[in-house]
């Protein structure tokens, strides 16, 4: 039994040892910068200016742009960027440039009154998430192109670790600058650590393709409607089930992630008690439920973690009801954090793992940038109405109702894996 342990530990070592593993973290420390700073950070901002609930969960519609990024995603498998293509080659000029992009619009974002302007910081946030959004497809593609799909759970957690390194910054440094400094040095403190992701694009390597990118042959037929034709021809009548399990597999958590940190300060936590439970300490669990969920896929395949994800996803958001009725308890905060993020960092590398294995990889970006798509719509347009829920029916009825939507998840978790699907290689 100790042989058989020590033999999956050193397999894990060498997993995520390998360089193509560790790349990602980096990527994904640059996916994941931009987004607390329109979403968790954003709303933390709102609340602080006294924004209604109701306009400051209208902020998560933002999110859309993720959930409709599978309508441009064919720009970037078949439209090359002139000059810079030839130069680095089409993943990472369309990384390099989205980075860009981000990069200038957090530095201008803080220059934005919410009490004033707060339409127009609507419309920067809704074009810094699409250059997000177009990051994450050309990420993706990347990572399901640069290696096999045996190492993609590793490769998921080794992205996630990065991302949530991030995420620690951009959320967790974002309240501690606040609550010392102002909003505004918080945004221009951060916006540069964009520079990593920036730097790692020029120094890592392109993705051997197999398909020319000279635009022979392009048509909408062939550019846009295929990648999606040829999903629904490989899975048949089974494409259906995959594509509503995608929809409703994170509905639960998306619910509660817009208004966790309205709530926080809600119930009589402070902005630095926040950053430190919720970001630093909530960090170090997800990162451990990432690496958990990684060596997962390697240990026992995709099926039963994909199963326990799902029901992790849904009973954890039980936790915020005892915090809830606790009120301001920091080991309460601590507990509630806990089985939050360990689910969350789990489910992510199990489901990043089960998205490439459905994605043929000479439609890398387009069809992973659909699954994704998917998985977030659902949940996104509902969480736009969270505030209103609260408003009218209080934070206890309100998680009762989140966790409620985790059960389609966990139904079609057994279907899904009863019948397999047909995966990619």
């Amino acid at each position: 039994m100790n042989s058989s342990k020590q033999e999956v530990i050193q397999l894990g070592l060498k997993i995520y040892l390998k360089p193509e593993v560790i790349r990602m973290t980096f990527l994904g420390f640059s996916a994941g910068l931009p987004h607390p700073l329109l979403f968790a950070s954003l709303s933390a901002w709102l609340a602080s200016a006294k924004i209604s609930m109701t306009d400051l969960t209208m902020f998560a519609w933002v999110g859309i742009i993720y959930a409709i990024k599978f309508l441009w995603a064919p720009i970037l498998d078949n439209v090359s960027i002139q000059y810079l293509s030839k130069t680095l080659g089409q993943r990472r000029s369309w990384i390099l440039l989205t980075q860009i992009l981000i990069f200038s619009g957090l530095l201008f974002i803080p220059s934005i009154d919410p009490q004033t302007e707060l339409g127009f910081l609507a419309i920067i946030s809704i074009a810094i998430a699409f250059a997000s959004a177009s990051q994450d497809i050309a990420i993706d593609a990347y990572r399901v192109e640069i290696i096999s799909n045996k190492y993609q759970g590793a490769m998921g957690a080794s992205y996630q670790l990065g991302y949530r390194i991030s995420f620690l910054f951009s959320a967790a440094g974002a309240l501690y600058l606040a609550d010392y400094y102002s909003w505004k040095i918080a945004y221009q403190a951060l916006a540069p650590l964009m520079l990593i992701g920036i730097i790692t694009v020029l120094l890592i390597p392109e993705p051997i393709h197999k398909k020319s990118l000279d635009g022979e042959g392009y048509s909408f037929q062939k550019s846009i409607l295929e990648p999606f034709m040829e999903f629904f021809r490989r899975n048949g009548s089974w494409s259906l089930m995959l594509i509503i399990f995608i929809g409703v597999y994170r509905m639960s958590d998306l619910l509660v992630n817009v208004v966790a940190n309205p709530f926080y300060m809600d119930i009589g936590f402070n902005l630095s008690e926040i950053a430190t439970i919720t970001k630093v300490f909530g960090f170090a669990v997800t990162v451990l439920g990432t690496l958990i969920g990684g060596l997962s896929v390697v240990r026992y395949g995709i099926s039963r973690p994909l199963i326990i994800s799902s029901i992790l996803l849904a009973i954890t958001n039980l936790f915020f009801l005892l915090l809830e009725s606790m009120g301001p308890n920091i080991e309460i905060l601590i507990l509630t954090i806990s089985a939050d993020n360990f689910a969350l960092g789990f489910s992510g590398s199990i489901f990043i793992a089960f998205l490439s294995s459905l994605t043929n990889r000479d439609y890398a970006a387009s069809q992973y940038a659909l699954f994704t798509s998917i998985m977030f719509l659902l949940g996104i347009i509902l969480s736009g109405f969270s505030g209103q829920l609260v408003d009218h029916y209080g934070w206890s009825n309100f998680f009762i109702w989140a966790a409620f939507m985790g059960i389609p998840s966990i139904l079609f978790s057994f279907i899904i894996v009863r019948k397999g699907w047909q995966e990619q290689d």
